[in-house]
């Protein structure tokens, strides 16, 4: 690695540029609320403005683990700058559906370009403590989460709008900006380690990769669906929906931050097999319980999807480095993708609870939009009470289903034995 490389700044403002990713979701998912109300959006309209990060994600992440190896880490980095700084003024200025679903794209598609970039440049600067340093790093996501949720609470608090919400983001943004402009990068490691791209597209085949791959579907769904739309499932349960937000994030962030002594005792498949043990119970005590509890309920599924997204993502760079940085942004862009078409599918479905349970023939955008204390307001509250755990019940199904192939995965990966490339 050239003497010009400084792998501490390098991370430190890779930190920073994911903690712009996480406050996107944070502050998207505490204002959603409020862009329906001004702008008269339906659930189906938020699903859909919604799952537009979800989908510009992995467009960006897997053109980005496509091209990182030929025009290098640092111009994909500006490139997020500039989308994330246009995405955020969208917002700010938006008119209506067209204009929240460009910015949110925007955003989404800067949200991939960071972590295609940055996913293997921490695996490059960090090649002998890969999982443990990718867990450092995605910590700033729940992480942001927390202080996007805080920020949209109190700010909501003192009846500041959603403009200067997302304004909160605009400061960091252009610090990220200013860091990787002025820091040199090292190489990819698949390039420094001489591997070929014959060799890197064949890995992509095999068996072990394509599992992961699908995987994926479901841990990034349990854990990425159920925060950017708790504030909608769950407001008409607590009054302090987002709250639980911050909670099930603050717990990702406290248990990332402790991630080496656990990944080191414990094997990446037996941590993810416990991961989905966890996420399963919370999901159920979520869509279950009331009160305070729901509260318990958080930091139950908090602890259960802490691991997921640096673990798979580890999993990959250390058990099929062939792979590259193409192998991981191919893992995390399935996810993401993933998140988009059941956020969609997800809000369609929301919507057709609400009808069911409002009275016959009863228009659900009068309902919506009634005005508050009156019978149909309170109708329409009743309604998305019994809406959301239902959600949060069918997408119940996704962790148990992780837990069985986590447990078939842990046995196999007992028996196998852990490749290695070397550094050139």
């Amino acid at each position: 690695m050239a003497k010009a490389i400084q792998p501490s700044k390098l991370f430190v403002a890779s930190c920073m540029a994911l903690l712009v990713t996480s406050l996107s979701f944070g502050i998207r998912a505490g204002i959603l609320g409020d862009l329906g109300k001004q702008f008269d959006l339906s659930a189906s309209q938020l699903g859909i403005i919604a799952s537009t990060a979800f989908w510009g994600f992995p467009l960006a992440v897997i053109i980005g683990g496509f091209v990182v190896d030929i025009i290098g880490m640092k111009r994909l980095l500006l490139a997020a700058f500039v989308l994330h700084l246009a995405g955020i003024l969208l917002t700010i200025f938006a008119t209506g559906f067209s204009t929240l679903f460009i910015s949110t794209l925007f955003i989404g598609m800067a949200n991939g370009t960071v972590e295609a970039a940055c996913n293997p440049l921490v695996a490059t600067i960090y090649p002998n403590n890969k999982t443990t340093k990718l867990n450092h790093f995605h910590l700033w996501f729940p992480g942001g989460i927390v202080i996007g949720a805080l920020t949209v609470f109190f700010l909501s608090g003192l009846k500041l709008n959603y403009q200067v919400q997302m304004a909160t983001m605009i400061l960091p943004t252009l610090l990220y900006g200013y860091l990787f402009m002025k820091l040199d990068f090292p190489v990819t490691e698949r390039v420094a380690s001489g591997i070929t791209n014959a060799q890197m597209y064949k890995s992509l085949g095999t068996p072990l990769f394509i599992v992961i791959f699908i995987l994926m579907f479901g841990t990034a769904i349990t854990e990425l669906f159920t925060g950017q739309w708790i504030e909608v499932l769950l407001k008409n349960v607590t009054e302090n929906a987002i709250l639980i937000l911050a909670m099930t994030a603050g717990v990702q962030t406290l248990g990332r931050a402790f991630a080496g002594p656990i990944v080191h005792r414990m094997s990446p498949t037996g941590v993810l097999l416990i991961s989905a043990i966890l996420s399963a119970l919370g999901l159920y005590m979520l869509a279950h319980v009331s009160g305070n509890m729901v509260f318990f309920a958080a930091f139950i599924f908090g602890m259960g999807v802490t691991y997921f997204w640096p673990c798979m993502i580890g999993f990959v760079s250390e058990n099929i480095p062939e792979s590259g940085a193409l192998g991981m942004n191919l893992v995390g862009g399935a996810g993401m993708f993933a998140v988009s078409i059941y956020t969609i599918f997800m809000g369609g479905f929301y919507d057709s609870i609400l009808s069911k349970e409002l009275p016959a023939g009863a228009s659900l955008d009068a309902y919506r939009t009634a005005a508050a204390g009156s019978p149909e307001a309170a109708a329409f509250s009743h309604a998305q009470s019994v809406a959301g755990p239902q959600i949060l019940d069918v997408t119940l199904i996704i962790p148990v289903v992780l837990i069985v192939a986590f447990t078939a995965l842990f046995f196999y990966m007992r028996n196998r034995k852990k490749p290695e490339i070397a550094i050139a």
